[in-house]
């Protein structure tokens, strides 16, 4: 029966279904046969070589980003599945596929409300295993008021003016129909907003309206993000200082980005905040999986 099915090697359609592969953990995986070039291959889910099934990897996932430790998953595992694996799996499984699944997720395009909210947090990160000492980080973050969509974050070494124009490039090129950026009464947004997005010569002002809120001047808080923050500091308790390089600290912060938008259902939206803000369609309980798929089908 002649398949759909694209060849890695020769990258043509003509491919049929030829056998199935038995493996120890992921059962039976479908083999295909080119007739162009011969080429006999296994179609790459994103879960390809992995020695452990695509449930039981992305069940990880999913504790981990719930709260649970690395160290209290094992112990899950050593419960429910006869064949273990380790805390450093777990971790390693956690940084691999939150860089996998964000690669795909922060090319789509947002349609945000017309004001997003951006703020940071401050974290104490452990350095490598060979230097002694704790290193201030910062996770700068944005959410869009109306759909509560996590438009753009990142986790970096220093509030630095090339961090923020990076972050605020990234609000610039996936939102639509945005007006109004809020920020607290950090000094340096000021400037990088309004060079991020612009003065219009014509009507002779910027094309964004920069809305600041100092708390200690008795202006109120940015509540929603604010509350936000308080779930991401609850969950990162178990975290531990982010043991490890500022990569790795980066990838799970990126993941954390995708549990809040696309897996965790937000409280008084009664969905999650994807649903509102992008024109994707998951279908599957296993979001984490259809997610990892969608990656590996765009290539990335």
């Amino acid at each position: 029966m002649k398949d759909k099915t694209t060849c890695p090697e020769c990258k043509k359609n003509n491919t049929i279904k030829w056998c199935k592969r038995k493996t120890h953990n992921r059962g039976l995986i479908q083999r295909y046969k080119c007739k162009d070039c011969n080429k006999f291959f296994t179609l790459d889910d994103g879960f390809f070589r992995m020695r452990n099934s695509p449930n039981k990897i992305t069940l990880c996932l999913d504790l981990f980003f719930r709260g649970v430790s690395t160290r209290k998953v094992q112990e899950h595992l050593q419960a429910f599945y006869p064949h273990n694996s380790s805390n450093v799996s777990v971790y390693n499984w956690i940084v691999k596929y939150s860089n996998i699944i964000n690669s795909y997720t922060s090319q789509l395009k947002v349609n945000s409300g017309s004001e997003i909210q951006a703020d940071e947090v401050e974290f104490r990160r452990r350095k490598h295993h060979n230097k002694k000492g704790i290193e201030h980080n910062w996770f700068i973050d944005s959410i869009d008021l109306e759909t509560r969509y996590m438009v753009s974050s990142n986790y970096v070494k220093s509030r630095s003016n090339q961090e923020l124009k990076n972050f605020f490039n990234s609000i610039k090129d996936k939102s639509n129909g945005l007006t109004t950026i809020t920020t607290d009464g950090f000094l340096a947004y000021k400037k990088v907003v309004k060079k991020t997005f612009g003065y219009d010569l014509r009507l002779r002002k910027y094309k964004i309206n920069h809305k600041v809120v100092t708390a200690s001047a008795g202006q109120g808080f940015n509540h929603k993000i604010e509350r936000m923050h308080n779930s991401i500091r609850q969950l990162t308790q178990n975290f531990r200082g982010f043991h490890g390089s500022l990569d790795s600290a980066k990838s799970i912060m990126k993941g954390y980005e995708v549990y809040y938008n696309f897996i965790r259902k937000h409280q008084s939206l009664n969905c999650c905040p994807y649903e509102l803000a992008t024109e994707l369609k998951l279908t599957s309980n296993n979001k984490w999986t259809e997610l990892i798929e969608l990656a590996e089908k765009e290539g990335i």
